[in-house]
């Protein structure tokens, strides 16, 4: 299975793909779209949208997984957030990906085993995990954290309608 992980921003959106092989997960490719905060919103969304479609295609992810955000330092962060997620889960089913939603403590959890747990320490889990080379940067990190949480849900969540 081949998961996309989603972490949004009106600024930067990280993305990161895994793959899971039986109990292990792979590492695919991680990075961040940028986008000019001189434009105007609008063009900045469809970067978000374009860039992650055309990520999509490329790697063609069975399920995309996002940051379901509910922090914001204000309102109108909290309304630009909202929307750059919007612009990312349209690019997935868009093409009729299904889209699975986590929190941070969710992400935090499954990744490092509490829910509390720092950037950094869900960075080096991250390269870890992933037996990366390096850290990845901070946006993409967060994105491959929402993959392998959707990586290790997904399993428990088809265990649990196994025994229903």
């Amino acid at each position: 299975m081949v998961i996309l992980g989603i972490d949004p921003g009106s600024r930067k959106t990280g993305y990161g793909l895994i793959s899971k092989q039986g109990n292990r997960l792979v590492h695919i490719d991680n990075g961040a779209i940028f986008t000019q905060s001189a434009k105007d919103f609008p063009q900045r969304l469809e970067k978000i949208f374009t860039g992650l479609s055309a990520i999509i295609a490329e790697y063609q992810p069975e399920v995309v997984a996002v940051e379901n955000v509910f922090l914001a330092k204000n309102a109108m962060s909290a309304l630009k957030l909202g929307q750059a997620r919007g612009a990312a889960i349209v690019a997935a089913v868009n093409v009729g990906l299904p889209v699975h939603e986590y929190t941070a403590m969710q992400v935090k959890q499954a990744v490092v085993g509490t829910g509390r747990a720092e950037k950094t320490q869900v960075q080096q889990m991250i390269k870890a995990l992933l037996n990366l080379p390096e850290v990845a940067q901070e946006d993409a990190s967060d994105a491959l954290a929402v993959a392998i949480c959707h990586a290790h849900s997904a399993g428990i969540s088809t265990l649990l309608k196994s025994i229903r």
